[in-house]
């Protein structure tokens, strides 16, 4: 190899003539046809001719010189017909040199710029050859298939980031929407790397998009499926990124439609007894439509008779059903302020499995007699047939307390209640609820619930009665069920009810985690032996297995094992934190965007924690926890502060506030 050779090599997937200007151990100094000086190893090159170049003459002459020949070699290699090639020689299993490939190619005389020809067709059509070194060797049928597929891959992939890089783009400039047509698939990559990040497994392509677009970062992606018309402004992103089912399948709609026009007799169940002459309550909500539960008090020779009335949904869905596997899938229904996911279909939930006013519907009754003095002397859970004569709100069952009855005798029958759990250890946590909602014209509603008011803490109590006299009756007939525990707390910091803030959160924060299981076990938190939840079957699947198992007691059907509940409850674990997770975040989103127009307002706060760093304080006014950023003030926990909202952004979950 000499100085005035004229070599090729690779750059940036094009090969480019260049003659050597100098070399030096195998290092060499070049001229390119584009009138660039490059240095090259010499083991880079991808071709070296004979043929010379006289380096002495002027450079615009050489480069006018490279620039002809590699035209020639172009014009050479676009006459190879490397399929045809292929077809004659992939079935030898020899390797095929340089040279031999060129007598394949050409007819002779042969020169180096046909050797050239050869190396950049082979270089650009790589489907039917492996090409290394001045070696061919063809691949196999089932080879070159494969590279096929990979080629159209790759060359699909490209197309959809050209496109989806257009339509971002369009999308920005536009004011209206985009006008470019994209492929539904390619809005799916960037969403899907919205949701997931590097976890997506369409990340990669998702990236080159976002790169070659005018976007700065992929949080702008919001921003332009907002602007397209795809998201809202406030959507709920959690929903999407957790895979939270929305919508219920065409098989669970049919199972549905069969129930509904075909509804099951239940009146003529000789296990059931009819309790249709005792006057059932239901006190709920004031906007709720799903009633699960309800109450009854007797007067009896010695007392009283309480009755609580669960629906039965088992009676209407049954175990692996479609309904029950979509319910299964769900785990809970989920209640936002924005939106309401049910766990079964709104038409079962709202009205066939609803304990609605003047209907008849089957039941699980809990009846427990008791004295004048509210003792329990005894118990007994049946299915039954049950009818509701009057619905009640929380605020019209309050404004009935102590005037009328049956309400203000169940009020006097729950202090009783909670008095004996709270002798047992039970850990009263008394902190208000704030609900949130959102008006038909958008507006953001709230209000601050106590939830020791009478009728809210009428009912706790009586479901909490109800739920661990049921799993008193599981356990009595070993009967694996889905049974709650919690240990002793790490600490006690009050006992009975107390009403200030900061020692509510101190206590919350000692409490031991609660446990699920087949097994009962006591609930120190409650101050019961053992606790079940079964009082809320249209909305729970936990207490539609435990509703199951008191079923099969009764002879119904045959219960789920305990390696059966633990599978289900495996299953629907992740499910479960989803529920809560998403309706925490929610409630949180349009707290803050109810913030976002209170700039300058302040509220006060209550410090929680303090750090190096931060306090977390807690904004009363809507119980929301928060960081405050110190700015030269030192507080101490249990400090009461005034807090000015300095910036609120819902969607990045930003609040800003100053002392």
């Amino acid at each position: 190899m000499n100085t005035g050779n004229i070599v090729e090599y690779i750059d940036q997937q094009k090969i480019i003539s260049a003659v050597i200007l100098q070399e030096k151990q195998g290092k060499l100094r070049l001229l390119n046809e584009y009138n660039r000086e490059v240095h090259f190893s010499e083991n880079r090159l991808s071709h070296i001719s004979q043929v010379h170049l006289d380096t002495t003459l002027s450079r615009d002459f050489i480069v006018t010189q490279l620039k002809q020949l590699t035209e020639t070699r172009k014009r050479l290699s676009e006459t190879i017909n490397i399929r045809e090639l292929w077809e004659i020689l992939h079935e030898e299993s020899e390797d095929i040199e340089l040279s031999t490939m060129t007598l394949f190619c050409f007819d002779p005389p042969l020169t180096p710029d046909h050797e050239a020809a050869v190396i950049r067709a082979f270089f650009h059509d790589r489907l039917y050859f492996k090409f290394n070194k001045m070696i061919f060797a063809p691949y196999s049928a089932e080879q070159v298939e494969g590279k096929r597929k990979q080629i159209q891959e790759a060359e699909k992939k490209e197309r959809r980031i050209q496109n989806g890089t257009s339509w971002i783009n369009d999308i920005l400039n536009q004011k209206n929407g985009s006008s470019v047509a994209v492929d539904e698939a390619i809005i799916d990559i960037l969403k899907s790397f919205y949701l997931f990040g590097n976890d997506s497994e369409y990340a990669q392509t998702a990236k080159e998009i976002i790169k070659k677009s005018s976007l700065h970062s992929p949080e702008q992606l919001f921003h332009v499926f907002v602007k397209a018309g795809i998201w809202h402004p406030d959507e709920n992103i959690h929903l999407l990124s957790l895979q939270i089912p929305t919508v219920f399948s065409k098989q669970v709609l049919d199972q549905e439609g069969k129930l509904i026009s075909s509804p099951i007799c239940f009146v003529d169940d000789p296990l059931r007894k009819d309790l249709t002459h005792i006057p059932l309550i239901t006190i709920d909500g004031q906007s709720t439509l799903d009633f699960d539960d309800a109450v009854s008090l007797e007067n009896t020779e010695t007392g009283y008779r309480l009755g609580i009335h669960i629906i039965d949904v088992d009676a209407y869905i049954k175990s692996n059903d479609p309904i029950d596997l979509s319910a299964r899938e769900r785990a809970s229904s989920i209640y936002l302020p924005d939106d309401k996911l049910p766990m079964i279909p709104p038409r079962l939930s709202e009205d066939l499995c609803s304990l609605k006013e003047g209907e008849i519907r089957p039941g699980i009754s809990t009846l427990i007699r008791m004295t004048r003095f509210f003792e329990i002397q005894d118990y007994e859970i049946i299915p039954s047939i049950i009818k509701i004569h009057q619905k009640l709100s929380y605020t019209e069952a309050n404004l009935l307390n102590g005037k009328n009855d049956p309400i203000t005798t169940l009020y006097r029958m729950a202090l009783q209640l909670r008095e004996k759990r709270l002798k047992a250890g039970a850990i009263q946590i008394t902190l208000p609820e704030v609900n949130v909602w959102l008006e038909e014209n958008g507006e953001i509603g709230y209000s601050k619930i106590d939830r020791e008011n009478s009728s809210r803490m009428l009912i706790s109590e009586l479901m909490i009665l109800a739920n661990s006299l049921m799993a008193e009756f599981l356990a009595k007939n070993q009967m694996p069920a889905v049974f709650r525990s919690q240990s002793q707390p790490k600490q006690r910091l009050f006992k009975g009810i107390e009403t200030s803030l900061l020692l509510n959160f101190m206590q919350r924060k000692q409490l031991s985690r609660a446990m699920i299981g087949t097994t009962p076990e006591p609930h120190a938190g409650l101050g019961v032996n053992a606790y079940v939840t079964a009082t809320s079957p249209i909305r729970r699947y936990h207490d539609l297995l435990t509703q199951r198992q008191i079923k099969a007691i009764f002879g119904y059907h045959a219960p789920y094992s305990k390696q059966e509940l633990d599978d289900i409850l495996i299953s629907i674990s992740t499910a479960m934190a989803n529920t809560s997770r998403v309706q925490a975040s929610r409630k949180r989103y349009w707290i803050i965007k109810y913030l976002e127009s209170k700039k300058g307002v302040s509220f006060e706060a209550l410090v929680l924690e303090c750090h190096r760093d931060h306090y977390l304080i807690l904004i009363k006014e809507f119980m929301l926890e928060t960081k405050l950023i110190p700015a030269g003030i030192r507080l101490k926990y249990g400090d009461i502060v005034q807090v000015t909202i300095q910036h609120a952004d819902a969607r990045k979950d930003q609040l800003s506030l100053f002392i």
